[in-house]
């Protein structure tokens, strides 16, 4: 097996305010100027069932994010109240939102799901996600509200359970279309940067967790019972060449979620910038 290094692009070539001054998606565009503001690259996975434990835990860690990704379909008592103290919360502290829908049917079927029903995905959630398997029109369902609203879209290209069959053709297929559509495909979601940072794609992973790295002896968290992976920040970015990193139960899962959100916030931002210190040099 190739190691991260050859796998993944994880030499910069660009700073975050440079590829912001050239990104052709405007939620593409303001989130690279967010974490260049605020200076974290770290995306809370905010999975739990219950609207009011989600809106506080957003409130303790909106300063050290820049996106909070929702599952939607899992909150027990959702509402259209619940979307807008959620939007009003990432407003305030100037995080975007992240419908981690992951729509996979044809390509009408996608459009409905993410324009219609109780949802209304498309209205809120400065981006979503898709699969490629059913083939391009998916794309082409979710084209429509997406371009209209300004938002971004972000195709699967890996994921990080075990066994996954998010690989070969599939992945082919995500990276082909991010490269011809950045205005509309803002990004992948990856274990790695599967593009040059000049191709105008962002790279998110999920499956990251710090795990006690800052221990010599320490390892990271090899899973779950449920075949999630893990690796840590630092590998995610300096070694694979990710942009934004996916942390869920190692922060809302934490006996203290802000002091959990804070180290992860500081690890990956130490990692960004040891990654792009090479610009300086030059």
């Amino acid at each position: 097996m190739s190691s991260d290094h050859d796998r993944y692009h994880h030499r910069r070539t660009l700073t975050l305010e440079q590829r912001a001054a050239r990104c052709p998606n405007p939620a593409g565009r303001r989130l690279l100027e967010i974490i260049s503001r605020k200076r974290t690259n770290l995306c809370i996975s905010l999975d739990m069932t219950d609207s009011a434990e989600i809106l506080s835990t957003a409130r303790l860690v909106a300063p050290y994010v820049c996106l909070f990704k929702t599952h939607v379909d899992i909150v027990a008592d959702f509402s259209q109240d619940f979307v807008a103290e959620l939007t009003a919360i990432a407003e305030e502290h100037d995080v975007l939102i992240f419908e981690d829908r992951k729509f996979a049917d044809i390509g009408n079927t996608a459009r409905l799901q993410y324009e219609a029903g109780m949802y209304r995905i498309a209205e809120w959630s400065h981006f979503t996600n898709a699969h490629v398997v059913s083939g391009p029109g998916v794309v082409d369902g979710l084209r429509g509200a997406a371009e209209r609203l300004g938002r971004g879209l972000l195709l699967l290209a890996e994921m990080s359970s075990a066994g996954s069959l998010v690989t070969g053709p599939v992945t082919e297929l995500a990276v082909e279309l991010a490269a011809r559509e950045p205005a509309l495909i803002t990004g992948l979601i990856a274990g790695g940067a599967l593009l040059p940072d000049t191709a105008d794609v962002i790279t998110m992973s999920p499956g990251v967790s710090l795990a006690g790295e800052d221990s010599p002896t320490a390892r990271p968290a090899a899973g779950d019972s449920f075949g999630q992976q893990y690796v840590t920040p630092r590998r995610a970015i300096m070694d694979r060449g990710t942009d934004v990193v996916i942390v869920g139960r190692a922060i809302i899962g934490a006996a203290d979620p802000v002091a959990a959100a804070k180290l992860h916030q500081t690890a990956a931002w130490q990692a960004y910038e040891q990654s792009v210190a090479h610009l300086q040099q030059a």
